[in-house]
């Protein structure tokens, strides 16, 4: 008798617990490899651009945000389509920054960027997997990491290294993955060390790309895939490739 539901089962024996579970098991892993075979990008998917092409529509979209002049678009349109599957033509590490949104900046449409955000854009073990993922099944073409001016998370680093600021709480385990950057930026010796530090932050992060074997430095060395740096000018909304 079940002590929940009030229900009465027949007494169940070690084997036909055993049997049960395996059949359970081998009914499971069918359906699991089905679902990764048809995740698996092809060669004639909506998004099966170059880098090269992939890149010029989001400078592109760019330009016509920092215009005003971006695309009218039926949000509406393409739902059902977008249900089915997704065919994102980039992938985008960015800040959490609330004035830094991706879809608008490169102005493209729901659907056309696979997007990660952390505050300071930087790549830790869950970013890089979602990396993986966007280039392993979703068949992304280009991988950017897209700062920003005027970055408080990149500002507090360089507080905490060159003032021995404290910070509460998580913030320095978060911190302590941007600290590189700063200090790599502070031996060029700018006149704007914060502005450096965003560069360097940028620069470490696309070079972390190129060192995640085996998925995306394989990807990069045959250069089915390409991957960029980019600083956001949160005044002009022009972003500046590095």
């Amino acid at each position: 008798m079940c002590l929940f539901c009030g229900h009465a089962y027949p007494h169940l024996s070690r084997r036909r617990l055993m049997t049960g579970a395996g059949a359970l098991l081998a009914g499971s892993a069918a359906p699991r490899t089905r679902l990764l075979a048809a995740e698996l990008p092809k060669d004639d998917a909506p998004n099966a651009i170059t880098p090269d092409a992939a890149l010029q529509r989001l400078m592109e979209g760019n330009a016509r945000y920092v215009a005003n002049s971006r695309r009218e678009r039926d949000f509406s349109a393409g739902r059902a389509a977008r249900a089915a599957a997704q065919f994102p033509i980039a992938a985008i590490l960015s800040c959490s920054d609330s004035r830094v949104v991706p879809d608008l900046i490169f102005d493209q449409s729901p659907g056309d960027l696979f997007v990660v955000r952390l505050a300071g854009n930087f790549l830790d073990d869950d970013g890089l997997a979602s990396l993986e993922y966007a280039v392993k099944f979703l068949g992304v073409r280009l991988l950017m990491v897209a700062g920003h001016t005027d970055c408080g998370a990149v500002a507090a680093a360089v507080k905490v290294v060159m003032e021995r600021a404290e910070l509460p709480g998580h913030l320095p385990g978060l911190i302590k993955s941007i600290e590189p950057a700063v200090i790599a930026a502070h031996d060029r010796h700018p006149s704007d060390l914060v502005a450096a530090s965003i560069e360097e932050n940028v620069k470490l992060n696309v070079k972390r790309m190129h060192d995640d074997k085996p998925i995306l430095a394989d990807a990069l060395a045959a250069k089915t895939i390409g991957a960029y740096g980019g600083v956001y000018d949160i005044g002009t909304g022009k972003v500046t490739l590095l």
